[in-house]
């Protein structure tokens, strides 16, 4: 009897543990990618800065954006992000129009560290407590020590962030970034002026969020940084996207004119 009891228990449960399962499923976030670009244009006062762009990534890794200065790379990031407005269907992640939603599950890092007028520590604390944690817990104080020994600026965390060295900040600038668990990471010229030490300890916190199923995307004008860490690469040229390939086959066999001239070191204008 008790053996019937428990039987028909189980019948009666199993559908629904298999409903809950299903539902928890479908509240998961589905995947950022691909992103699909289509007639990208911008202009400012009449000038056209970029010029019908078409792209799609699929892929996962580090997209590079290559191109030399003016090229239109650090315009086109910005329009990812949703920094700057674009006209409604020209950009989508996974088919969804770039909204706010979108953009908390992306973090981008300029050129030029953007750090508030607090300690180190509380850079870092700021995004926790807004993203991830509530403030002041055990558990934020302790992931905000996590990422500061990660960074290798535990020792200056109660110094003020914008008195950092250019390096320091821009090394805080990523870990505040990474700590807001991004799934997208736009990155424009992050090593542009930082020496060969910093850009190195730069470019192995990147190749770890990749390893960790983060997607970059890496704005660039670094042949050499391009080779060392590009799964694929995004060449712009005039405000124009001129060729999207996986890295070996652009550094090796660039399909376009302006893409040879610029691996050769020739100057283009």
């Amino acid at each position: 009897m008790q053996l019937l009891i428990f039987c028909a228990t189980v019948r009666i449960v199993q559908p629904i543990l298999d409903i809950m399962i299903k539902f928890k499923s479908s509240m998961q976030p589905l995947s950022l990618l691909p992103l699909v670009v289509q007639n990208l244009s911008y202009k400012v006062n009449e000038k056209l800065l970029l010029d019908n762009i078409n792209a799609t990534v699929n892929s996962t890794g580090v997209s590079v954006v290559l191109g030399a200065n003016g090229a239109g790379k650090s315009l086109f990031v910005r329009l990812l992000h949703g920094l700057l407005p674009s006209e409604q269907q020209t950009i989508k992640w996974n088919d969804q129009v770039l909204d706010l939603v979108i953009r908390k599950r992306q973090a981008l890092v300029f050129q030029k560290p953007i750090l508030l007028k607090r300690s180190v520590s509380a850079n870092i604390e700021f995004v926790l407590s807004k993203s991830i944690l509530k403030p002041r817990t055990s558990d934020l104080i302790q992931q905000r020590d996590a990422v500061l020994h990660e960074a290798g600026l535990f020792d200056q965390r109660n110094q003020p962030a914008r008195l950092l060295s250019g390096g320091e900040q821009q090394r805080l600038a990523l870990a505040r970034a990474l700590a807001t668990k991004p799934e997208v990471l736009l990155l424009d010229e992050p090593t542009a002026s930082l020496d060969a030490a910093t850009t190195f300890q730069i470019e192995t916190r990147l190749e770890l969020a990749r390893d960790k199923g983060v997607k970059i995307f890496l704005v660039t004008h670094d042949i050499a940084q391009a080779r060392r860490l590009a799964d694929d690469v995004m060449f712009m040229h005039g405000g124009r996207l001129i060729e999207h390939s996986v890295s070996n086959e652009f550094f090796n066999h660039p399909s376009s004119e302006p893409a040879k001239a610029y691996l050769e070191g020739r100057l283009l204008f």
